[in-house]
């Protein structure tokens, strides 16, 4: 599995989410997610739908993956400089 193919997993199972994930070794990830669906979401719960999204992969394909999960508000006061 790659970056892309589960982006587009992470993209397709919650609505509105765009993602944007890396790999150096296609084993372990990091995914940054911004998500409408994370208003009002505790950290684990975001962690939750993330995972949700990528079903059977988590743990099989996908042996790590490093999060940093933001509504689109949050993402716009983040310091990216």
């Amino acid at each position: 599995m790659n970056p892309q193919q589960i982006a587009a997993l992470i993209q397709a199972g919650i609505a509105g989410a765009t993602a944007r994930v890396t790999s150096e070794d296609n084993v372990h990830f990091e995914a940054l997610v911004v998500a409408p669906a994370f208003a009002g979401k505790r950290a684990l719960q975001r962690h939750q739908l993330v995972y949700a999204s990528l079903g059977a992969a988590m743990g099989n394909e996908i042996h790590a993956l490093a999060l940093q999960v933001f509504t689109p508000e949050e993402y716009a006061g983040v310091s990216r400089g």
